[in-house]
């Protein structure tokens, strides 16, 4: 048994209609706060007890049982609160959404210690130190800009890891790819780790199933914006499925390949691609069912000015180029 007691466990009595089904499950729902293999972990190690006594996570409950989680929550997280501007979109007692910049980290790791986007929310928010990954439920690659969700309590990280297993939360990308697509279409090819560099993911008959949505957004000469909907949600997804399509995205050092220049490009748009540091990609709407209320909560997060300005760039070296055939 763990020493993570409480003087005051909490407590629940089961009710009479769960009579026959397994504790684990029923406990779930007395507890929606915690997820299910946590509680169950509580159970195996006698932090849990029905009655006052362990039981198994299978053992059917009668109904009328009192049900008591002995557990202190301790700190989750080992990062320190640091003073790092945050843009937040939106925010309650349960979630914050905030607008996440290119090139702030989301977790600490090796070689980012601190400035992280975890680091900024330990300090608007010291209470995230109890919940998991401080209420981080999905991930934005460093230099992939815009708007994520982040669960201020245990039952809202719970209740928002389910909708995305569900497939049930939206997610819509703005990205900006080297070719000029005709059409839009949706990639489905399973991804999972490299075979031989672990630092990137890749397309593989045997990896997860991944399934990315696109559309046309603006086309230009020699690229296109185009609209992105994840339907899974793999690392590094959006750009692993483009490269397989062979449209990189522009700028992308891992996938992106070398850079790639139109015939007769403006000096304009020469100076925006290769000034162009990060992969052209954009988290820009995020909507999901609120984790307590259920009610829709949708928030836009708006183009940042280093994609602005790199698409103004390929519309006017379209613009030229057409002129340019007209005469």
């Amino acid at each position: 048994m763990s020493d993570n007691r409480s003087e005051s466990p909490r407590q629940a009595v089961v009710p009479d209609t769960a009579a026959g089904r397994r504790f684990d499950a029923v406990l779930a729902e007395l507890f929606p706060e915690f997820s299910r293999s946590r509680l169950t972990e509580w159970i195996k190690s006698g932090d849990v007890l029905l009655d006052g006594e362990p039981v198994r996570p299978r053992e059917p409950v009668r109904g009328g049982e009192v049900a008591s989680l002995n557990v202190v929550l301790e700190s989750q997280i080992r990062a320190e609160p640091e003073d790092i501007p945050l843009s937040v979109l939106y925010e309650d007692e349960q979630v914050f959404v905030i607008d996440k910049p290119a090139g702030l980290v989301v977790h600490p790791g090796a070689g980012n210690p601190t400035g992280t986007l975890v680091n900024a929310l330990l300090f608007r928010d010291p209470a995230l130190a109890l919940v998991p990954r401080a209420g981080i439920v999905h991930r934005l690659d460093k230099d992939t800009s815009g708007v994520m969700v982040v669960a201020r309590t245990l039952q809202a990280q719970t209740a928002l890891v389910e909708q995305l297993s569900a497939r049930e939360v939206h997610r819509q990308y703005l990205a900006v790819v080297v070719g000029a697509l005709v059409s839009g279409g949706t990639a489905d090819a399973p991804i999972d780790r490299h075979p031989r560099d672990r630092l990137r993911m890749a397309v593989r008959e045997d990896g997860r199933d991944a399934v990315t949505h696109y559309r046309l957004r603006e086309r230009f000469r020699a690229h296109t914006a185009l609209e992105c909907r994840l339907e899974t949600g793999r690392t590094h997804q959006i750009r692993v499925h483009m490269a397989h399509l062979k449209y990189p995205i522009v700028g992308d050092p891992v996938y992106g390949g070398a850079l790639r220049l139109p015939k007769g490009a403006t000096e304009e748009l020469v100076a925006a691609l290769r000034g162009f540091k990060r992969q052209a990609l954009h988290a820009e709407t995020l909507e999901f069912a609120h984790p307590v209320t259920g009610e829709a909560i949708r928030n836009t997060a708006p183009v940042p000015a280093d994609m602005l300005a790199l698409m103004q760039a390929l519309r006017e070296d379209s613009r030229q180029a057409a002129e340019r055939e007209r005469r």
